[in-house]
């Protein structure tokens, strides 16, 4: 005891605005259900795993910690089961959903020695006692940042706060021992900000939740706005309210006046009921995948180093699917796994380790790559939760910061991006190599007109962006049969089974034939010619990359310029040659066209009939604009595959193959990624 008072200079309060981190290790994927637990740090909330704590101290110095061990209750197997009495899972007289009980115990741990007292203890300093409960009853960093992530859409202020008319009827709301006005419930109950009423909210589709009773109560007094018990805290903004004519979760800027009419002291009140954006979390991130995916079918689990998962973090396949394949690369597990400690990335970390990309990068790599979560197949695998990672990757990014479905290729670019930076950054550093160097490769445009001369553009990319040709298709005849029999049933009034369904089949070779064969290029200016003129585009690569990402392009113009998602099979072989593709640059005897002079250096000018079609489609002035500038004003289907293979929007198709390089021109598949919206 006198060696923790001796400490309590390192001992802090978390206040309103310190993250405190009590559910994963910041430098390892430990919880408190691990082996040894997670330790708190008392001084600056992080969290660490057993193995890993003893980092922190060297480092920081800072000795003690709030041990947390969650163990799972025992449950007698001779337990009688109840009968359900209600059509709902996992709620009071509902089925049992067999989620299980924890136990958790709580230490003071002074460091080095590791000297544990136990809490909760009256012999504690009361400093220390304050601190813990503090830690204990505040919302984890984790959990919140991912539930800020759900709500990344900032709620907006009701039209009805402003405004609301409060009912001066003597009505006071107790600090506790809430109850439902119409029937027994006790959880999940609202006070209506009109009259203070205290009623159960909606009863959902499974039978769990309430009886309906305050939706019923607005219906019949149309009083317009309602805070959930139990949400309210010191934090006022993070209190569920919600506006039942504008049927959504809404910001009530006057909530702490609308809550002292009926008596209630926010400061003092604790979180015992989550939040509606919390509940929708939940179901997302636990919601049983198995129960759509390989149905039917008996699949042998995997388990040990490569072959653990991720798990879903509401909408997160998009993420997943990326960092699996690139971590099955030999670059990204070389520099974030075989050539990079979890030592190291901590203790060359500048400040907190939980917003430290390069911690987060070899944290994640360790956790997919070590086996140390990928558990034997006869028990449950959990996988990791990348949580720490995706609040750094997508911190202030406007779509990857939310929880919305997102594009798969859209991350992969903006991945790369964070990782050339934090790698630019640290150029001092010349034994560390950037991984994505590996998926660079040069693109040499080849450019003649009518005048014989030529123009040579390159570029450095790290995707290889593809048309899928369909004129080219390999089944024709079947392609053929498919159109008359779909004529036939649609005349009769019936449905074509999914048996029937033709597909066209392209080859992969195909695609890339078109990347660097012969195209026109309309309206181009030529400055030999001084005028615009058809020229003829082709192109072809500088470099091969160890790794190549190919963008299959699977939207196309229909008739009335409307996009339309080609429905259609690629044929990739085992091993492809791309010598073909190799760019031969400058000939002899070819003369280059002149440079252009002041009056051709004037800024381009998009093609104003280019850019309305594609606005009425429902892209943005500007984004039209430079989708016709960078197509050289080609024309429209050129300019709409320019806007998908570049837009910020979620929700465009993805099909990425990355393809290893065993000979300098020879390439063969070793992992596909098919990121579908919804996956």
């Amino acid at each position: 005891m006198e060696l923790l008072r001796s400490n309590l200079s390192h001992v802090r309060i978390p206040g309103p605005t310190n993250r405190v981190y009590k559910h994963e290790c910041c430098v390892s994927f430990d919880t408190p259900e691990s082996d040894g637990g997670l330790f708190v740090d008392m001084c600056s909330f992080l969290a660490f795993g057993k193995d890993y704590v003893g980092w922190n101290y060297e480092k920081t110095k800072h000795p003690v910690y709030l041990h947390i061990k969650r163990t799972v209750k025992p449950v007698s197997e001779d337990r009688p089961s109840k009968k359900p009495t209600l059509l709902a899972i996992g709620v009071d007289g509902g089925f049992d959903n067999n989620e299980p009980e924890y136990e958790e115990i709580f230490n003071i741990v002074v460091l080095p020695d590791y000297v544990s007292l136990p809490f909760p203890s009256v012999e504690l300093p009361e400093k220390v006692r304050l601190a813990v409960d503090k830690i204990r009853s505040v919302e984890g960093a984790e959990r919140k940042e991912q539930v800020a992530a759900w709500v990344a859409d900032k709620k907006k202020q009701s039209d009805y706060a402003l405004k609301l008319v409060q009912l001066d009827n003597g009505v006071v709301v107790p600090p506790t021992g809430w109850k439902c006005a119409k029937c027994d419930k006790t959880e999940n109950l609202w006070l209506n900000l009109t009259d203070g009423m205290i009623l159960c909210g909606r009863r959902n589709f499974d039978g769990s939740g309430g009886n309906n009773h305050a939706v019923e109560h607005y219906e019949a007094t149309r009083y317009p706005l309602a805070v959930k018990l139990g949400t309210i805290t010191s934090e006022l903004e993070t209190a569920d309210v919600y506006s039942y004519p504008e049927d959504d979760s809404v910001e009530d800027p006057l909530l702490a006046q609308h809550l002292a009419h009926f008596g209630i002291e926010f400061t003092a009140l604790q979180k015992t009921e989550m939040t509606t954006a919390e509940m929708e979390l939940d179901q997302n991130t636990n919601f049983d995948w198995n129960r759509i995916q390989e149905s039917g079918e008996d699949l042998e689990l995997l388990f040990g180093p490569g072959y653990t998962g991720l798990a879903n973090l509401g909408n997160s396949c998009y993420m997943a699917a990326t960092m699996q394949v690139l971590f099955s690369t030999r670059s990204f597990c070389s520099r974030y796994f075989v050539n990079q400690s979890l030592k190291e990335a901590f203790d060359i970390a500048i400040a907190d380790p939980a917003v430290d990309l390069n911690m987060q990068l070899t944290k994640l790599a360790h956790g997919m790559l070590s086996g140390k979560y990928s558990l034997p197949a006869t028990e449950k695998q959990e996988g990791i939760r990348p949580r720490m990672f995706k609040s750094v990757i997508a911190a202030n990014h406007p779509e990857f910061s939310t929880m919305r479905q997102q594009d798969a290729l859209e991350f992969f670019l903006h991945f790369f991006d964070q990782v050339e930076k934090v790698h630019a950054q640290n150029s001092s550093n010349t034994w560390i190599v950037d991984p994505s160097t590996s998926f660079k490769f040069g693109i040499e445009e080849r450019i003649q007109c009518p005048s014989g001369k030529v123009a040579y553009n390159q570029r450095r990319d790290c995707i290889l962006s593809l048309n899928i040709p369909l004129h080219r298709a390999t089944n024709k005849g079947e392609l053929e049969a498919f159109e008359k029999l779909k004529a036939e049933r649609h005349a009769e009034g019936k449905e074509l089974s999914n048996e029937e369904i033709v597909r066209p089949r392209v080859h992969l070779k195909d695609c890339l034939e078109c990347f660097s064969g012969p195209e026109e290029v309309h309206d181009y200016y030529s400055t030999a010619l001084k005028s615009k003129t058809t020229a003829i585009r082709t192109a072809g690569l500088t470099s091969f990359p160890d790794y190549l990402v190919l963008h299959m392009r699977k939207f196309v113009l229909e008739a009335g310029w409307v996009p339309k998602k080609l429905d259609v099979y690629v044929d990739v072989p085992d091993i492809i040659d791309l010598s073909f593709m190799r760019s031969s640059g400058r000939q002899p005897g070819e003369e280059l066209l002149p440079e252009a002079d002041d009056e051709d250096m004037s800024p381009p000018n998009a093609d104003e009939t280019i850019v309305a079609q594609l606005a009425s489609m429902g892209f943005s002035h500007i984004r039209c604009q430079k989708a016709a500038i960078n197509t050289n004003n080609v024309g429209v289907e050129e300019a709409m595959n320019w806007l998908f293979a570049h837009m910020d929007d979620p929700g465009t198709f993805l099909q990425t193959l990355y393809w290893q390089k065993t000979s300098p021109f020879f390439f063969r598949p070793c992992n596909f990624v098919d990121a579908l919206d919804g996956l």
